[in-house]
């Protein structure tokens, strides 16, 4: 499926010579996760395995400018706003990043001209992507704090947005009734919304915010939209931590991710260690690639 969601995307956004480059790595594109566009340099694909794949050898100031009109179609001012968060969102939940040269108003980046680089990230709905660790951590009956742990591209977010979709439809072969799931959406990854749709189902009992920082977003969603559940991607700061405690003293269940090797470097985390020691998580699943494949462990935060 992934292979013709490229092809698509090479049809929509880029020049006839790229479209017909990218079929020369036909086979492989169903592994791609990013096309990372260079300015004077190469255009290449990063494949889920972590491998690349050079499609042209230097992408041209004229073929850049084309996918940015593309991508904006047409209108870079009318795109200001998503130009200076540094990446818009395209139909389908897919995320384009962009660099370029800051405009900065009142020292704030205003927006972004004289643009680089661009990186299309591509999106993936994997339905069943959850099942084995739903079963794990929902064997009580009971929702819990869950946190999903990874290098980069082993696909937490993908995990993440079905552990929300099915606690959110329910899970009829777990005896498991759908809750309200609140998700802190900061930059667009695990809804994809466009106007306000989102383009990954995300499940029907899911409440979005979508462009808005983790800390303050679940606030806000705890005290508008009483969710069971409250869920961000990629925790990081000391104030995500907070609004996680804040969360728990509402009695509210968090699902979140951080980007990490292992366990023991998630304990020497400046912020984030705090919450592993004092057995915030009850369940910590860890995602790393082995002999060509992503395997998951899910252990007891609470036990450890």
């Amino acid at each position: 499926m992934t292979e013709e969601t490229v092809k698509t995307l090479s049809r929509q956004y880029f020049p006839l010579e790229i479209q017909q480059a990218l079929l020369r790595w036909q086979g492989e594109l169903e592994q791609v996760q990013e096309i990372r566009c260079r300015l004077g340099r190469p255009l290449r694909l990063r494949l889920q395995s972590g491998g690349e794949r050079t499609v042209l050898e230097q992408l041209s100031t004229e073929q850049l400018q084309y996918i940015v009109g593309r991508i904006s179609q047409g209108s870079v001012y009318a795109w200001e706003e998503e130009f200076r968060r540094g990446y818009l969102t395209l139909a389908e939940g897919h995320r384009v990043g962009l660099v370029g040269k800051g405009v900065l108003e009142q020292g704030a980046i205003r927006t972004l001209k004289q643009i680089s680089g661009l990186n299309f990230r591509i999106a993936r709905a994997m339905p069943g992507a959850a099942d084995q660790i739903l079963e794990q951590i929902l064997a009580d009956g009971s929702l819990h704090n869950v946190l999903l742990l990874s290098p980069p591209g082993c696909g937490k977010t993908t995990l993440l947005r079905d552990i929300i979709r099915q606690l959110s439809d329910g899970i009829p072969r777990l005896g498991f009734a759908g809750v309200n799931v609140g998700v802190v959406d900061e930059r667009s990854e695990l809804a994809g919304c466009v106007n306000g749709i989102p383009q990954l189902d995300i499940g029907s009992r899911t409440d979005i915010l979508d462009g808005c920082p983790k800390s303050e977003g679940m606030r806000m969603l705890i005290r508008s939209m009483a969710p069971q559940v409250v869920a961000a991607d990629e925790l990081g700061t000391a104030a995500d931590v907070l609004a996680l405690e804040e969360a728990l003293q509402s009695g509210v269940y968090v699902l979140s991710t951080v980007h990490g090797r292992n366990l023991e470097e998630l304990r020497r985390h400046p912020i984030l260690g705090r919450l592993v020691e004092q057995g915030f998580f009850t369940w910590i699943v860890t995602l790393a690639w082995k002999n060509g494949q992503v395997v998951t462990q899910c252990q007891r935060g609470d036990c450890l």
